[in-house]
């Protein structure tokens, strides 16, 4: 704030306000009522500077009461600054200053200030006032008038809070120098605000030292062409820090000569930085394309991009190159030309589709080459979508696949040579042999497997049941397919279900995830369920219900899951007999039964046991490192004249246990690791010595005979004959078929006379 440098009212010689002088009291009515009449606050004072009197306008805004004194112009004597609590509080100091210089000096004065409404708000007033001194330079009274400046003042706080908001200041020079800085640009120069704009030098000083001559240039040329100007500088901070401010003016005269220019100072250092770091990174962005055009067309197979519709819009050299073309030509010529006329329509019927559905996929095609040739391409095409869902790329790769299909072409030629092969030498898969009994199993393999008919082996344990069931699903049109083996007798019953058909997470305790049953993972392909005659009544429900619906559910799912599986079973049990106890299910059983398959044991599969020996030894011989080169024959009377209850499982062991320890060229087998009673030219079952009442014990075929009568001709299970006599099944079964013992005979007859089966 500043004192007013006008000089004092001067009364003159009216006839009033010289009586007033003479008298010196204060103003009358008439001075009151002018005030009155003036559109602004106005008021006068005492000598001592005591407020006295303020018009009604003021009085209204304070709120004051119709019989207030200093309304009704009564000096109360009262002190110069018993008003000032009207003030804002802030505002106190600078105007106890300011009044305190017009009262010791009678000069007069100016402050800015907010004062105090009658609801108690506040509004900013420019107040000034004027001594009345009388022709002798008497003091005589204070007059003074307050403007309202509340929209100034918000409009200086606006603008000044903006210009502090986008670090931008103002300023304003003459042709003496600067005379106007705004606060914010001392602040972007690191000065404090309240001090004078800086000389021209001072300002110099400022900028960085690189930039000086260009900033004197530029001022230079303003006062010279008196025109405006637009630069960036790098400031020097008084605490070393360095900022980039762009500087804009433009001058102000009236086409005469230079009068003033006046301008902003904005602090751009961030948006410089940004500005480098985005030509960087563009200059990084065009590199980094150039790389990836230079990788891309470096590949080794063809790549391309389209756009949503399948419009070409971008394919790598190695395809513009195997087509014979550019980029441009590529792009407008017609693509289905360059697919082989065979595999058109299924080139368009796959886009077709996937394009609609905007899902990845892959198929496979041949194009035409520059110089007339096809080849074999792999396409995979993979979709690029917005947030919204919706496609916006197409990208693919088409793989050059001619090597692999006419590898693919060898191989099958050759396998279907060797299959040949194998069949003539009877040699099927590593099913090995040339017996009858053996030919009748490849005979029935031959049949069934092209067909997706179920298929039921049986036979005693080590026969070779799950070679049999690879062997048809290897011929079958499956083979190239997963093919799932599972033991249902190693799996516990209370795990077989989620075994076979998976569990969903939660189904158990334990099952801390979705598990895919066997079932799932044989989809398209075949399982092989070995030991099915184990599975519970449960599990068979279901195993039926996939056998006619093709359909199952995980363990704990609700959801059917479809499948296309082929189901071979496999049984060393007589299902039979276990149908006719109720421990299988008779619609299961006939479901599995479709095709038979009973595999024969190998003491029935004696010519062939040459072969195998043969077979085994050279496997195993090639496997440990040997060179075997005989078999002792008596070996081979020895091997030959074994029942083998434990079938070509046991012979694989036998022979294995052989060349192990064989140090010769010769194969041998020892005679102890073979049981003692297979060796024995027949299993003897006795009857008791002597009955009490004399009769003579009974032979072998007679207690065969009376077991099979009790049983209805049943052998397994546990109320099978086999059972009651306390041998294992498969030596039952093989002393009735050795006995020439009809069974089936036993089925229907309750009781039947023993020597009527006596020959």
């Amino acid at each position: 704030m500043r004192l007013a440098k006008s000089n004092p009212l001067n009364v003159g010689s009216s006839d009033h306000f010289d009586s007033v002088a003479q008298q010196r009291l204060p103003p009358g009515a008439e001075l009151q009522l002018a005030l009155n009449l003036i559109p602004a606050h106005t008021w006068y004072a005492a000598p001592s500077g005591a407020l006295t009197f303020v018009n009604e306008r003021s009085s209204d805004y304070l709120g004051l009461p119709k019989d207030h004194p200093i309304r009704l112009g009564i000096d109360t004597g009262a002190a110069w600054d018993s008003h000032i609590p009207f003030l804002h509080l802030d505002d106190h100091e600078e105007t106890r200053r300011v009044w305190s210089t017009c009262l010791r000096t009678g000069c007069a004065g100016q402050v800015s200030f907010r004062v105090r409404n009658a609801e108690g708000g506040y509004r900013w007033f420019l107040s000034r006032a004027e001594p009345v001194r009388a022709s002798d330079g008497t003091l005589l009274y204070w007059i003074g008038i307050n403007l309202d400046i509340e929209d100034r003042k918000q409009a200086e706080f606006y603008l000044g809070e903006g210009q502090r908001l986008a670090h931008m200041g103002s300023w304003a020079f003459n042709a003496a120098g600067f005379d106007y800085w705004s606060p914010e640009l001392f602040r972007i120069h690191g000065l404090a605000p309240n001090r004078k704009p800086p000389t021209v030098d001072e300002y110099i000083a400022l900028v960085h030292p690189e930039d000086r001559e260009s900033v004197m240039h530029a001022v230079q040329k303003m006062l010279a062409d008196h025109r405006g100007f637009d630069f960036t500088k790098r400031i020097v901070r008084p605490d070393g820090e360095i900022r980039r401010v762009r500087c804009v003016g433009i001058a102000v005269n009236d086409g005469g000569p230079f009068q003033e220019s006046v301008g902003t100072g904005m602090d751009v250092t961030e948006q410089e930085q940004l500005t480098e770091e985005l030509r960087r990174s563009e200059h990084d962005l065009r590199e980094r394309e150039s790389e990836l055009l230079q990788i891309l067309d470096l590949t080794p197979q063809h790549l391309g991009v389209l756009g949503p519709d399948g419009t070409p819009l971008y394919a790598n050299r190695v395809a513009l190159d195997y087509f014979g073309v550019s980029l441009d030509q590529w792009r407008a010529d017609s693509r289905i030309r360059l697919v082989h006329p065979d595999d058109r329509e299924h080139f368009l019927g796959a886009r077709k589709i996937r394009f609609l559905e905007g899902t990845p996929h892959e198929f496979e095609a041949r194009l035409l080459r520059y110089d007339g040739k096809f080849r074999w391409f792999l396409f995979r095409l993979i979709p690029l979508k917005d947030q919204d869902g919706q496609i916006t790329r197409w990208y693919g790769t088409a793989t050059d696949i001619e090597d692999r299909k006419l590898t693919e072409d060898r191989l099958q030629q050759e396998n279907a040579a060797l299959r040949e092969e194998i069949d003539e030498t009877s040699m099927f898969e590593e099913i090995v042999g040339t017996s009858s009994a053996l030919q009748t199993v490849l005979s029935g393999i031959s049949k069934v497997a092209p067909t997706d008919s179920t298929v039921l082996i049986t036979g005693e344990t080590g026969t070779g049941k799950e070679l049999v069931a690879r062997a048809i699903h290897r011929r079958s049109h499956r083979s190239s397919r997963a093919f799932i083996s599972v033991n249902c007798a190693a799996v516990p019953r209370d795990l077989i279900a989620s075994e076979l058909f998976g569990h969903e997470k939660g189904a158990f305790t334990g099952a801390t995830q979705r598990r895919l049953g066997r079932f799932e993972l044989a989809d398209g392909g075949t399982i092989f369920l070995d030991e099915v005659g184990e599975l519970s009544s449960d599990t068979q429900v279901a195993l039926l219900r996939v056998l006619q619906e093709r359909e199952f559910e995980r363990v704990g799912g609700r959801q059917p899951i479809n499948v296309d599986v082929r189901v071979i079973a496999a049984s060393n049990r007589d299902l039979n007999a276990a149908v006719a106890n109720g421990t299988f299910r008779q619609d299961l059983f006939y479901r599995l039964n479709v095709f038979p398959i009973e595999v024969p044991p190998l003491r029935e599969r004696k010519d062939d046991l040459l072969m195998l020996v043969e077979y085994f030894v050279q496997r195993y011989a090639k496997r440990a490192g040997k060179n075997i080169r005989s078999i002792d024959k008596k070996a081979l009377a020895l091997l030959r004249s074994y029942d083998w209850p434990g079938n070509i499982r046991e012979l694989q062991n036998i022979i294995e246990r052989s060349v192990i320890l064989s140090s010769g060229g010769e194969f041998s087998v020892d005679e102890s690791w073979l049981s003692k009673e297979a060796l024995a030219p027949a299993v003897r079952i006795e009857g008791s010595a002597h009955s009490n009442n004399g009769v003579e014990p009974r032979s072998e075929r007679e207690i065969i005979q009376a077991a099979l009568v009790e049983t209805k001709g049943r052998v397994w299970g546990s109320s099978g004959a086999a059972a009651k006599l306390g041998i294992p099944p498969s030596t039952l079964d093989h002393r009735i078929k050795a006995l020439k013992i009809d069974k089936k005979h036993f089925k229907y007859s309750l009781k039947t006379d023993q020597n009527h089966h006596n020959h």
